[in-house]
């Protein structure tokens, strides 16, 4: 059965079961209110369960959304989401508003409309009626206008985001509303299926969107900012959801900013940060140290966008719920895993970021080292966020870290192909011209415990390579005593089982098969047993932001990365870092296009494996 994202139910039952004295499904810890709360079960749609996100409903229906629950629970019993100081800060505010002895700093940052709905009394919202305010930290920048706002428009466009709503983007950047709404609007599109409403779609989610400009670090302007916030809240409950898109080295400034000026005195409060989470264990620990002196760890969503990606999310359905694979998903069945991902360009302008970081912090400590955790945990208790979190931390935590015998490094030169010039990675005037900083990675990892002891986890990621795919790509042992070695002579491997899972593009799950081709003799063939994404689903598949921020409005942490899990996955590769930096390790140079450097493949030989990728371009 297909449906949208954010599809819910026609009809519905209702059940009610009593709010536990400790919970945090609904994003942190709440005393039991007096009486008693009830807590309606999910509706069901004949034999599909599917969640309710929409807040429009009335109070009174049993459908209540789980964002009209969590702003009832929230308005009935004490939070834990705002500290001391960002209460009594907001507190402060509202009765220097309110007496008329606010800071003219305040007064002239409003509009006129909003500092006229302000001087007056705010209006009161509707018994148990909520808002979410969502503001973008850095909205003048690329990831804001081409990832973020496109993906809390497809949220608004299927529905998803609740009935009262408010979109700020804040930067220092001078803007007014309307020049922000310009500069989105172009990046803004509908989903295929569903085009026809797309121009009245686009224009009512825009007059939600506003701007503020401020400093990062400035508290007046993020004050300034509350001000605003409350005028398009209306006197609702307030739930405010800060996403950070800006550099981590003012992460810190940012939050201590938000959680002492611009958080609900009610309500919830919670923080989006992009990675890179710190260079290494120090500088991470260090961050999450700081962090933590303004927000808990509840209120902290440390955002990997390849963890919303659909077959990342899949990896789980397919282990756990088909016999046919968890029962082969250990060292006795499985010869190794490999993880890779490349990239068909190179830096071309962004280089001076990339150099501070390298393809080892950029793709391989976060996004493959995330899959691999999720591939290779054991099962959860349930699929709730810390159970499968729990299980991703012991997985990690079990790892051998890495060291120079372990990896391979590289870095792309220029090359001529059909008679065009490609430039090298040093070419970019971003670059310092004697950079070493690594743009192709191979590693080999192994996980000392029972189920994965001896089994290589193999992670190859490069930019300027021949394609860009990303996939997870399964080796099965060879078949004892197999009846038909003679077919494939002296290569078994040519025998063996595959399981390939392309994260992108062209998402597709294939399975490497042996099968008698027809005929009167007897000749082998490899054939793939394939779902094809685009073939077997008409729908157009969401983009991982919006999956990601539609589970921040709703508290949802299973795809985000906890502080401990952050400080295992570090512990992996500081190692490694340090030893590259302290020798200088100069990176093999491979020509851009190519399938990476030489030093790959002897690395795989190594482990008595051949990467899956170096195959002729496989159609699926």
């Amino acid at each position: 059965m297909e449906g949208s994202l954010c599809s819910y139910r026609s009809s519905c039952t209702q059940s009610s079961t009593a709010l536990p004295k400790t919970s945090s499904r609904y994003g942190g810890l709440f005393e039991p209110a007096k009486p008693k709360l009830e807590l309606p079960r999910r509706r069901r749609c004949g034999s599909m369960e599917v969640k309710c996100f929409r807040t429009s409903i009335s109070p009174k229906s049993p459908c209540r959304s789980k964002l009209h629950r969590r702003s009832v629970f929230a308005a009935s019993v004490p939070t834990l989401f705002s500290s001391e100081s960002s209460s009594s800060s907001n507190s402060a505010t509202a009765t220097a508003l309110q007496d008329g002895v606010a800071t003219k700093q305040i007064k002239d940052a409003l509009s006129p409309s909003e500092e006229a709905a302000l001087e007056g009394p705010l209006p009161s919202g509707g018994e148990g009626e909520s808002t979410v305010s969502i503001t973008v930290v850095g909205a003048s920048g690329d990831l804001a206008k081409k990832k973020i706002f496109p993906a809390l428009f497809a949220l608004f466009y299927e529905g998803c985001l609740p009935k009262h709503f408010t979109i700020f983007g804040y930067a220092r950047s001078k803007m007014t509303d309307q020049e922000l709404r310009n500069l989105i609007s172009g990046t803004l599109t509908c989903r295929i299926d569903q085009r026809e409403s797309c121009d009245d779609k686009i224009d009512k989610f825009l007059k939600n969107c506003f701007y503020h400009s401020g400093q990062y670090n400035s508290e007046a302007d993020f004050k300034q900012l509350d001000a605003k916030l409350k005028v398009h809240e209306g006197g609702r409950l307030a739930n405010r959801l800060f996403y950070l898109s800006i550099p981590p080295n003012i992460f810190i400034d940012v939050a201590r900013c938000a959680s002492r000026s611009s958080s609900p005195a009610k309500g919830w409060t919670r923080v989006i940060v992009e990675k890179p989470f710190g260079r290494d264990s120090e500088s991470s620990a260090e961050l999450t140290t700081g962090l933590k002196q303004f927000l808990s760890e509840e209120q902290i969503y440390r955002i990997d966008h390849y963890l919303g990606k659909e077959l990342v999310e899949n990896l789980s359905v397919l282990r756990f719920s088909n016999l046919v694979f968890e029962p082969l998903w250990s060292r006795q069945y499985i010869r190794n895993v490999q993880f890779l991902f490349s990239e068909d360009f190179g830096t071309e302008g962004r280089g001076g970021y990339f150099d501070n970081y390298g393809i080892i912090r950029d793709i391989m400590q976060n996004h493959l080292l995330q899959m691999l955790a999720l591939f290779a945990m054991e099962p959860p208790v349930s699929l709730d966020a810390e159970d499968i979190r729990n299980e991703k931390v012991k997985v990690l935590r079990s790892m051998r870290a890495l060291h120079l015998e372990d990896i391979v490094v590289g870095q792309y030169k220029s090359h001529v192909r059909g008679g065009v010039k490609y430039p090298g990675y040093t070419d970019d005037k971003t670059v310092p011209s004697n950079s070493i900083t690594p743009t192709f990675a191979a590693a080999a990892l192994f996980i000392d415990n029972a189920r994965w002891d001896g089994v290589p986890f193999l992670m190859k990621a490069g930019k300027a390579l021949h394609n860009r795919r990303t996939e997870i790509r399964v080796q099965f042992r060879h078949v004892p005593g197999n009846l038909y070695k003679r077919s494939f002579g002296t290569d078994l491997d040519q025998a063996t089982n595959e399981l390939v899972i392309r994260v992108q593009p062209d998402e597709a799950i294939y399975l490497k098969i042996n099968n008698k081709i027809p005929g009167l003799g007897m000749r082998l063939d490899r054939s793939n047993l394939n779902l094809h994404y685009a073939d077997r689903y008409s729908r157009e598949i969401p983009d991982a932001y919006e999956r990601l921020l539609l589970d921040a409005v709703e508290g949802e942490r299973r795809l985000f990365i906890r502080s401990d899990e952050l400080d295992a996955a570090w512990a992996i590769f500081t190692p490694l870092l340090k030893e590259l930096e302290l020798r200088k390790v100069a990176p093999e140079l491979y020509p851009y296009g190519s399938r990476g450097p030489v030093g790959a493949h002897y690395l795989a030989a190594k482990y008595n494996v051949r990467w899956g990728d170096m195959n002729v371009e496989e159609k699926v």
